[in-house]
């Protein structure tokens, strides 16, 4: 990860229930943030315009630009990484910032085989994506993210506040930053 400066901190997620105020919330960090663009629920054209619309707000912040798609399409688009699960990131391009997903130990041994620059793992708390779905807690998520020789970053219910009772300075949000 020589290309690039060291990865923020805080990171936003895109969704369709977010995107109304993906503009404001762009222009309202204080500091460079991971900004994942998904978007999964746009048509090709649809999806390719708001990136394009997302991605001069971004830049002008300073933000990483990190698409939820392949490497070609993420050189093709000009996105600073990309973003999915660890076997989708192979093979390696030195060009691109690497965020792999993981919810198990399997997962991060994948990521960690694969060189990502970062991880997430989730889901740490209950969250409004996936209801009902089986969190990991504090007490697993640390189990798990030691396992990892690449930053953690916590995905799931993540706000703040719940940022400070996991005690982990690198977090996620979709509703958590909307």
């Amino acid at each position: 990860m020589a290309a690039f400066q060291p990865l923020p901190d805080l990171w936003l997620l895109s969704d369709e229930r977010n995107d109304h105020v993906l503009e404001e919330r762009l222009r309202g960090f204080g500091e460079p943030v991971g900004f994942v663009y998904r978007h999964y629920h746009l048509p090709d054209a649809e999806r390719y315009a708001r990136f394009r619309e997302l991605d001069r707000i971004a830049r002008a912040q300073g933000h990483y630009m990190i698409l939820a798609d392949s490497a070609l399409t993420a050189r093709e688009w000009g996105a600073d990484g990309i973003y999915g699960a660890p076997l989708s990131l192979y093979p390696r391009r030195r060009d691109l910032i690497h965020v792999a997903t993981a919810h198990n130990m399997r997962e991060i041994a994948q990521a960690n085989r694969v060189g990502a620059d970062a991880v997430m793992l989730s889901p740490v708390f209950p969250t409004r994506s996936h209801p009902g779905t089986k969190t990991l807690g504090a007490m697993r998520w640390h189990a798990l993210a030691r396992h990892a020789v690449m930053p953690v970053i916590a995905l799931g219910g993540m706000t703040s506040e719940k940022a400070k009772v996991l005690k982990s300075k690198r977090w996620a949000a979709i509703d958590g930053l909307s």
